[in-house]
């Protein structure tokens, strides 16, 4: 009998013990269900500026004036008065020819520059052979340059005339030149299926010289006062846009929460998209550390950057 009741005192005590340890991890359980992790993000407030859409080309910086110095007879050149580089009026004479027929002596012959300019081009030399159709020089007006660009078919309607452009030279990296469309022609190169267009540089800079090669933004498209933010900043789900918005900040008990923020895409460009809907200026958005978090989740401001 006292062996029967020690195993029965023995058998309860056990119960006891696995009943309070069973119910001690249901109570862990919620606690960890209640404490919802927090998520490090970075942040921007949005504020509005222009937003520019574009084409780009590559063109070639000439002068508007430009014209190609041709002998009035044929023969050998005997001198010449310039060099690239220099200054010319017009009628100036800038080489000498000489028919030098056998058996007949002639007086060398003068070429003139036709216009006032510079001299952008000699390609003959004392002692060369030229004819009528031989150029002797090239003479430009290098105080009034043009970009000429060449514009695909299927971007003409895009274009028109007193159109801004951008304009950069890979002799002055990071500078950028301010340029019109000055002229547009009327037809189209059937060989080439592109338009010719040109530029004027706004205002003339004397950095820009003449056979340099120019890369063009033409602008097509300016979005006045828009909000834009960086593509990676733009969430998809069920395949539309959204952004996560700070809803909350935090205070000394709780800590900042977000929504998700559906919103309306417009132009984009160079990897930035413009928002014309679903954001206004001054929201606080999340740019880095977005794709973890849901609607309603507490983050964690470690920093708020002040440009994209």
């Amino acid at each position: 009998m006292k062996k029967t009741a020690k195993s029965a005192l023995t058998i309860a005590s056990v119960m006891t013990l696995l009943m309070l340890s069973g119910c001690g991890k249901p109570a862990a359980k919620d606690a960890e269900a209640e404490s919802d992790p927090l998520y490090a993000v970075t942040t921007y407030k949005t504020v509005a500026g222009n937003f520019d859409d574009y084409l780009e080309f590559g063109g070639d910086v000439a002068s508007v004036n430009e014209v190609m110095v041709l002998p009035d007879q044929a023969g050998k050149v005997t001198n010449i008065l310039v060099k690239v580089g220099d200054l010319v009026k017009k009628d100036q004479t800038i080489a000498y020819i000489n028919p030098q027929r056998v058996g007949v002596v002639y007086n060398d012959n003068p070429v003139k520059a036709p216009i006032a300019g510079r001299i952008t081009s000699l390609p003959v030399t004392i002692g060369s052979t030229v004819s009528q159709a031989s150029s002797v020089a090239k003479v430009a007006r290098t105080d009034e340059l043009e970009i000429r660009i060449s514009i695909a078919e299927r971007f003409v309607s895009r274009i028109h005339e007193k159109q801004s452009a951008t304009i950069t030279l890979d002799s002055y990296p990071g500078v950028e030149f301010k340029a019109v469309v000055s002229e547009i022609s009327p037809v189209i190169d059937v060989s080439t299926r592109t338009m010719a267009a040109k530029l004027k540089l706004d205002p003339p800079d004397p950095r820009v010289k003449v056979g340099m090669y120019a890369r063009v933004k033409l602008v097509t498209k300016t979005a006045k006062n828009a909000i834009v933010v960086n593509n990676s900043t733009i969430v998809h789900r069920d395949g539309k846009p959204y952004l996560f918005v700070v809803d909350k900040h935090a205070t000394e008990t709780e800590p900042a929460t977000v929504r998700l923020q559906p919103v309306t895409e417009g132009i984009s460009v160079d990897a930035k998209t413009e928002i014309t809907e679903g954001l206004n200026v001054g929201d606080e958005i999340v740019v880095k550390g977005q794709t973890l978090l849901n609607d309603g989740t507490k983050i964690n401001i470690i920093s708020t950057v002040d440009s994209l």
